[in-house]
């Protein structure tokens, strides 16, 4: 007996996806990469879903075989609507992953995590040995922090220690981040809070620096991991 696929349907992410023309095409070209048998990390947000879209086109038109390892909820999701099937870390490594950012520099360095995922992202990549990251022109900056405040993923007794540690650490503001479409805090994959910290001039170390206040599970500055950068 299977359950009613109308429904999984409407859980998909169906918002505006900006930029769409650029991110398709970025799309198609890492769906290009794909090889039967492959376990591929997939990464969250639109240029990612949208890599999905042409992934599993692939797959039904050419009969492939892989494995998607997800790196949230929603592209989970995505991939059980889309027939692709999933795994965990538990049960497989990544041959490769893909995923988006919402800044890089020309180091290669990431702000990621508007989408509340960064724990899983940052895992994924970690245990992957070739890193994709999908982004159209208007994500590339100079300097990190130009666009985009840093997320950072905190149990939720801590963000006031947190809070405190951030600004000891030099950032210039810290915002807890408020959901839109609930009452409070928006809340992480995992189950936690996520203040978002404006710093400017982030040095490499700073990544180390976070993580290592007490209380901090992740955060969304990406340092170290050389990705291969595919821009439209």
């Amino acid at each position: 007996m299977n359950w009613n696929p109308d429904y999984m349907q409407k859980m998909q992410w169906n918002g505006e996806i900006k930029n769409r023309e650029d991110k398709e095409r970025v799309a198609r070209e890492i769906a290009s990469k794909v090889k039967d048998g492959e376990v591929i990390g997939f990464g969250s947000g639109s240029t990612s879903l949208l890599a999905a879209y042409a992934i599993a086109e692939r797959v039904r038109e050419e009969g492939l075989k892989i494995t998607a390892i997800p790196t949230s909820q929603e592209m989970e999701i995505t991939c059980v609507n889309l027939g692709v099937q999933t795994a965990t870390l538990l049960e497989a490594r990544p041959d490769w992953c893909f995923d988006g950012a919402d800044e890089v520099d020309p180091h290669g360095w990431l702000i990621k995590g508007r989408g509340g995922a960064m724990f899983r992202e940052k895992l994924v990549m970690a245990a992957s040995p070739v890193r994709y990251i999908l982004i159209d022109d208007s994500k590339k900056v100079e300097t990190l922090g130009e666009k985009f405040a840093i997320p950072v993923e905190c149990q939720y007794e801590s963000v006031q220690y947190v809070r405190e540690r951030l600004f000891a650490l030099g950032a210039q503001s810290v915002e807890m981040r408020l959901a839109k479409a609930k009452d409070g805090p928006v809340i992480t994959e995992h189950g936690h809070f996520i203040l978002d910290a404006r710093f400017t001039n982030v040095q490499e170390n700073l990544e180390q620096d976070l993580i290592r206040i007490v209380g901090v599970v992740e955060t969304g500055l990406f340092i170290g991991f050389d990705p291969i950068v595919i821009c439209s």
